[in-house]
């Protein structure tokens, strides 16, 4: 490819096989992208990747193919590596989803250690899984064995006391304002050493 191309196009293979059309990259705007992402004008990118500012601007209007070395010295400068800069974005057009519970309204669910209200249970395909937990149960042997699931989870005292119990580590007592963010593939509960039900905000991604 020329250095006079209008634009400088990076054909990506898409993951189905070499039958499916590939999909252009222009590395011109990919440049523009992450140097913005960064908050850096063509000086400062220029200056982080030690390029002179004409050839970084050259890059991102598509006006020259940067060399292999220009490459490494933009991803150094970037502080990315250089496949990512041939790595379209992911699509972050805004949708506006929102999803307001009002306090009381939940979905409720109740076990006989828990009494959970789910919280923006109107919203399909969601990354994370919100909820607030009333917790009932006052000792580990009220519950057959360890919780566990996929995902990473996050825990967040809002009343009272409780004691966090995990397969690997010492029991932990916390109390309003505590929070713990753990891995949930590994056996955890939650009892409440308080007079009244503690309550605590779950969040747990959905992997």
């Amino acid at each position: 490819m020329s250095q006079t191309d209008p634009k400088y196009l990076i054909r990506l293979a898409r993951s189905g096989g070499a039958s499916e059309e590939a999909e252009p990259l222009d590395l011109g705007s990919r440049v523009r992208e992450l140097r913005k992402a960064q908050g850096w004008t063509l000086e400062q990118a220029a200056r982080q990747a030690g390029l002179a500012r004409s050839t970084l601007s050259k890059i991102e209007n598509g006006q020259m193919s940067p060399t292999y070395e220009a490459l490494k010295k933009l991803a150094v400068g970037l502080e990315i590596s250089v496949p990512q800069l041939f790595t379209p974005p992911r699509d972050t057009q805004v949708n506006g989803r929102l999803a307001v519970t009002k306090a009381g309204q939940g979905n409720r669910q109740a076990t006989a250690t828990y009494e959970h209200d789910m919280l923006a249970d109107t919203l399909s395909k969601k990354r994370m899984l919100p909820y607030s937990a009333r917790v009932r149960a006052r000792d580990v042997t009220e519950f057959d064995g360890w919780v566990r699931h996929d995902g990473e989870e996050f825990l967040y005292v809002l009343t009272g006391v409780i004691r966090l119990y995990t397969e690997f580590y010492e029991p932990i007592e916390m109390r309003r304002g505590d929070s713990a963010y753990y891995d949930a593939t590994m056996g955890h509960n939650v009892i409440s050493i308080s007079d009244d039900d503690a309550t605590i905000l779950w969040v747990t991604s959905l992997v």
